[in-house]
């Protein structure tokens, strides 16, 4: 049955994929993003369709619709980003997500809310499972994000126990795909990017931690999985790839596949960086029988094409 789902931070890498699979299932969606880090080029070919609206508008501030579901997306998602602004990441994860609990209440609709692996901060358990704690600065450069995103958790967990809300939450691992930002500073989008237009590969550290990085249409069939659970079925679930890569693999495999000239060069690691980020998806296997399909090599092949066609 069609439903009306909203989808904030509709227009950033993650939530622009989410909208074009939501619209092919014949749902109406209300994309909305305040082009922070979105690019409405992301749903440009939505914009002209009747299942479809674009609103521009910013979670931190109330809004009134009429939802069946909602899709919480909406936060700067990458170091360079979050950290521009910290005070804005904090107040859009917290008080955006409280303003779209509250409106998912009003309209006694489902909302499932995008959390992260950096709750887990620098892991000091490896695979990471969803009930690990973490192992978190809570004032470091990175908090901002870390902490502002378990705070929201714990938004989530306390609407539904003092109102009965129905939410769903996802711990999201190292995604890539198209529509990624050239310019956001991820790992996959830097390598690719300096190794197409042959400049040095930036590695920072050793480049021995490691990442594990799940294509984005695997990630979207994860999402929709989630949403659909049973009511009292609330997470957190992660969602990631467990095939694990050091970032000097990664860099290998991006330059053998690009056929760049660029060579390798080595910084500091920045503070807090994990050292290793490994989802254990055991959960997500068991009750959304999900797991990922697309391998590394495959994703990459059409991350790298899709940038040779917009840089």
């Amino acid at each position: 049955m069609s439903k009306r789902i909203l989808v904030t931070g509709g227009a950033g890498f993650i939530g622009s994929h989410l909208c074009k699979r939501l619209v092919k299932q014949g749902h109406k969606v209300l994309c909305l993003d305040n082009l922070y880090t979105g690019f409405k080029s992301n749903v440009a070919e939505l914009l002209n369709t009747p299942f479809f609206e674009f609103i521009e508008h910013d979670v931190t501030e109330p809004l009134d619709l009429a939802v069946d579901q909602i899709y919480n997306l909406a936060c700067p998602a990458s170091p360079e980003h979050y950290q521009r602004n910290p005070l804005n990441t904090l107040k859009t994860s917290v008080f955006g997500l409280n303003n779209m609990l509250e409106l998912a209440q009003a309209n006694g609709a489902k909302i499932l809310h995008t959390s992260t692996s950096e709750v887990y901060g620098d892991p000091l358990v490896h695979p990471q499972p969803e009930s690990y704690w973490g192992n978190v600065n809570p004032i470091g450069r990175r908090a901002c994000y870390d902490e502002s995103k378990r705070c929201a958790e714990t938004l989530c967990f306390d609407y539904q126990r003092e109102f009965g809300l129905d939410i769903k939450v996802v711990r999201i691992f190292n995604t890539y795909g198209p529509n990624m930002d050239p310019n956001d500073g991820r790992v996959v989008s830097n390598f690719i990017v300096q190794a197409l237009r042959n400049q040095d590969i930036t590695v920072y550290g050793t480049g021995n931690q490691t990442r594990s990085f799940c294509y984005i249409d695997d990630l979207v069939d994860g999402l929709i999985a989630m949403m659909e659970t049973e009511r009292g079925f609330n997470g957190p679930v992660n969602l990631g790839n467990p095939s694990e890569f050091t970032i000097l693999q990664l860099a290998e495999k991006v330059l053998a596949l690009t056929a760049s000239n660029s060579k390798l060069i080595f910084q500091k690691l920045p503070a807090d960086d994990p050292r290793q980020r490994q989802p254990d998806i055991t959960l997500a296997m068991s009750k959304l029988g999900w797991q990922p399909r697309i391998t590394l090599d495959d994703g990459l092949k059409a991350t790298i094409n899709y940038f040779k066609d917009t840089i």
